[in-house]
């Protein structure tokens, strides 16, 4: 990358809680690894500090006129959502911190839906001991639980794109495998019962969530009701920040090709 190049501010949704603060900089490092000389930065949506909107405004260039025609030059700073797909509050939050440095930040687009989704999905369940580790044909059957229930986040966006990954997670499991939302009973009911028609009478849960927008409570108590094995979430897997740093490549690219 450039010596001027923008930096890579990761917008997470939440407080920097703990965890959430271990899983987002750790996605960071990795981003890192793909973004040699670039400045990542973490700044969260929820509590004081760290922030999006201060990431943002230690990013401003006080010389930049708004508005001016210099296309990437003036560019000090690419927001990539900690997110898999569209979550309204989030999304509107993220978009007034940008509008608030005016043409100095570029908003990337969420991280799925895409097939490392899949692999991410895959690890955590072969983690959990409800999958076989990877092969080298790419393929693997799932142990105990003969079939997999994709957990989206919470709207209709989520619930989509969990769908695609569920397809790609069935491909590479070869077992029952289908998808469902946390925020809708019936979807999730609907969900088990394909899996049981299919001949999965114990599925896993495997969320398609990589934590700080769901609470972990929410994941554990839902399990516990279904009685069914829960794999972690996405977290920090290396294919999460490979894809925050993709997201970013993709927005420059998209501003070069638009200039």
């Amino acid at each position: 990358m450039a010596s001027d190049a923008p930096a890579l501010v990761i917008a997470v949704p939440g407080t920097a809680a703990a965890d959430q603060a271990r899983v987002a900089d750790e996605i960071a490092a990795i981003a890192s690894l793909s973004c040699p000389g670039v400045d990542v930065r973490v700044g969260y949506l929820g509590g004081d500090s760290p922030s999006l909107a201060d990431c943002l405004a230690g990013q401003q260039d006080p010389g930049h006129q708004a508005g001016s025609p210099d296309g990437a030059g003036g560019l000090t700073a690419v927001v990539v959502p900690l997110l898999l797909s569209p979550l309204p509050a989030a999304d509107t939050a993220m978009a007034q911190a940008v509008s608030r440095v005016h043409d100095q930040a570029l908003l990337a687009a969420h991280l799925g839906p895409h097939p490392m989704v899949a692999e991410a999905l895959h690890a955590r369940l072969a983690e959990a001991g409800l999958a076989r580790q990877l092969r080298s044909s790419g393929l693997s059957l799932s142990t105990g639980s003969h079939g997999v229930l994709v957990l989206s986040g919470y709207g209709e966006a989520a619930a989509r794109d969990a769908a695609v990954a569920a397809v790609f997670l069935a491909s590479r499991l070869s077992v029952p495998t289908t998808a469902a939302a946390i925020s809708d009973p019936a979807s999730i009911s609907a969900g088990i019962t394909r899996l049981q028609q299919a001949g999965a009478d114990h599925p896993a849960i495997s969320p398609c969530i990589i934590g700080p927008e769901v609470p972990a409570q929410e994941l554990q108590s839902l399990a516990s009701r279904l009685g069914a094995p829960l794999a972690p979430p996405l977290g920090a897997h290396h294919a999460i920040g490979q894809m925050v740093a993709m997201r970013y490549g993709a927005a420059l690219a998209s501003l070069s090709l638009a200039g």
